[in-house]
């Protein structure tokens, strides 16, 4: 990215934010720092977003869910940025992730809540000091366009294991990757309240025969040179598919929200989805 490109990003998620798109909304994530105490019947002038639908099907009348305010939210994201972020047909995923860095920062700092944010590959490479300040979030995005991608490896297991470590006050966490390869959050997700965002390029999920080419692995810098037809791509969606399935399985079972965002969708739009729905 350039400083062109940084400058793009932290407009148009601050446009986003502060603009006609949440209205009034204080922040992306309203709520999050505060703590369920009991349901009750709704009454003119409640927030509908807080309505809990499961309560109101089953009574056939509306009831919302009270809430006790907590003290302010720590908001962390935590961006795996191995050599496969560096891919894209629409918009690299690097830059999906920049945005959604901007767009996550910029929410918690208009709430009023803590912002820090994490690099990391192989390993540790870059933290940010939580801070309630704008700058923080535009420091956080530099970081991300100064970091150099080639040739390093996505470990999640060391991903996980620092995340558990470093982070110790109970944040919402956000874990920004593309989320193949094997996956533990048992132990994070117990500490704090986990949210996976999975940003994936759809040529990634569903690509078309390329014939006989030669690949270049930007995590390992080892080439590879052969036809790839319908057989080798049939594998690859099956392995794809299997790694997916225990992903989900693995993220329901330990209750952390997830969304998946594609190069060419919105990042802006499906975070305010996901956290719309939950209200």
């Amino acid at each position: 990215m350039s400083s062109q490109t940084i400058k793009r990003i932290l407009l148009k998620t601050k446009k986003q934010l502060f603009g006609e798109m949440l209205g009034n909304n204080a922040s992306l994530f309203q709520g999050e720092g505060f703590e369920f105490t009991e349901l009750r019947e709704y009454v003119y002038g409640d927030d509908i977003r807080k309505i809990d639908w499961k309560t109101t099907a089953k009574l056939g009348k509306p009831y919302v869910k009270i809430y006790r305010e907590e003290r302010e939210l720590n908001v962390v994201t935590a961006v795996m940025m191995g050599g496969e972020s560096y891919f894209g047909t629409v918009k690299q995923k690097r830059d999906v992730m920049s945005e959604l860095v901007a767009t996550i920062g910029f929410s918690a700092v208009k709430n009023g809540d803590l912002f820090s944010s994490v690099i990391f590959a192989d390993q540790l490479y870059s933290t940010t000091r939580p801070n309630k300040k704008f700058f923080a979030v535009q420091d956080a995005i530099t970081k991300i366009d100064g970091f150099d991608v080639l040739g390093k490896q996505s470990n999640y297991q060391a991903f996980a294991d620092m995340l558990f470590t470093r982070v110790k006050r109970k944040s919402l966490l956000f874990v920004i990757a593309d989320f193949v390869g094997d996956i533990n959050f048992n132990l994070l997700s117990k500490k704090h309240d986990v949210v996976a965002i999975i940003v994936r390029d759809r040529f990634e999920e569903k690509p078309t025969e390329l014939g006989y080419l030669r690949v270049l692995d930007m995590e390992s810098h080892q080439s590879f040179e052969g036809n790839i037809d319908s057989k080798v791509l049939e594998e690859y969606e099956k392995a794809l598919a299997t790694n997916d399935k225990t992903l989900m399985a693995h993220f329901k079972r330990n209750g952390i929200r997830f969304v998946k965002i594609y190069t060419d969708e919105e990042p802006f739009i499906k975070l305010a989805r996901l956290f719309g729905g939950r209200r």
